[in-house]
């Protein structure tokens, strides 16, 4: 094992794993390599979300190798903002680099956004110039960005991913939200800051291919909307207030027809569509209500954020 001074580190690299066991030797090598023109005083914290294949393994023999790279393997799949929580919770570094493990997110632009940081800023954001994604995944992200950040009241840019810097006052003030539902942008966003972007190059995968389904796209969705807002509870308010007056009208409409223009009111097709209408508007309301209830049931568990099985170097 290649040892060095870890009592004062200058930059921490998180980075979680999943279906990465090909790709985290490259990983490694590359990050030490963009990182060394700024230290020597670094540490690359790999965080194994529990992959069904060999990246434990993996980052076993990184860790083997160079003590400035650890490791920590979740007991289970938690998910990737639960992974990155993992990681800051155990970063020491005057600065924390967050990236994706599949280098899209190009460990040579480390310099570029540390550069950046040094003018002042407390956070630099990664804002991908060129994504080297499928058409249908750009535009898919880019509508799912644009839906999330109407429900959630937060501005969100689809060119931008976690890949970013921050500096050790930002991950000590991150690291004090523990909350068990994790959208790490909007946490981010939350926190404030002074932050800025700057343009990068975006990678194809090095390999492989992206394990977010829409499935997962949309339990995201749903868990950032329940996190940060309560604007689809003011959504079904103007909803029932739409259709109360709506009904209204429809009402007075039918009296004016029947009392002036002789119209018979033929009541039981519109009786039927309507008592169908306000069934499903209460049932959709009823369940909206029912989701913010269950997440403050799951809050009041208090359980952990995340579980570690093993740990390496940390």
């Amino acid at each position: 094992m290649t040892q060095y001074k870890t009592d004062s580190i200058h930059l921490s690299v998180v980075s979680p794993v999943y279906m990465a066991e090909n790709i985290v030797a490259e990983l490694v090598r590359q990050v030490k390599t963009a990182v060394a023109d700024i230290t020597d005083n670094f540490e690359i914290i790999l965080v194994n979300d529990a992959s069904p294949d060999r990246s434990w393994d993996k980052i076993v023999a990184e860790c083997a190798a160079d003590q400035r790279v650890k490791g920590i393997n979740l007991s289970r799949n938690f998910g990737q903002h639960y992974a990155i929580t993992a990681g800051l919770n155990h970063s020491k570094g005057d600065w924390v680099v967050v990236m994706d493990c599949d280098l899209q997110d190009r460990p040579d632009e480390i310099p570029n956004l540390y550069r950046k940081a040094q003018e002042g800023w407390d956070i630099v954001l990664g804002q991908r110039a060129n994504r080297q994604d499928m058409w249908l995944k750009r535009i898919s992200s880019k509508i799912f960005y644009i839906i999330q950040g109407y429900l959630t009241d937060t501005k969100i840019d689809s060119s931008i991913g976690t890949f970013r810097i921050m500096n050790s006052r930002v991950v000590s003030a991150y690291n004090q939200i523990r909350e068990r539902d994790r959208f790490f942008g909007g946490l981010v966003s939350w926190l404030g800051f002074e932050t800025t972007t700057i343009e990068i190059k975006h990678s194809k995968r090095f390999e492989g291919k992206s394990t977010y389904s829409l499935r997962k796209l949309l339990s995201l969705s749903l868990n950032a909307m329940l996190s940060f807002s309560d604007k689809p509870l003011k959504l079904t308010i103007k909803l029932g207030i739409l259709t109360l007056l709506t009904s209204t009208v429809f009402i007075i409409y039918k009296i004016v027809l029947n009392l002036f223009f002789g119209h018979t009111i033929v009541g039981w097709s519109s009786i039927i569509a309507s008592l169908f209408f306000c069934t499903g508007l209460i049932i959709t309301v009823l369940g909206m209500v029912g989701l913010y209830v269950g997440r403050i049931f799951n809050e009041t568990k208090q359980r952990p954020v995340y579980i570690i099985k093993d740990c390496m170097n940390i």
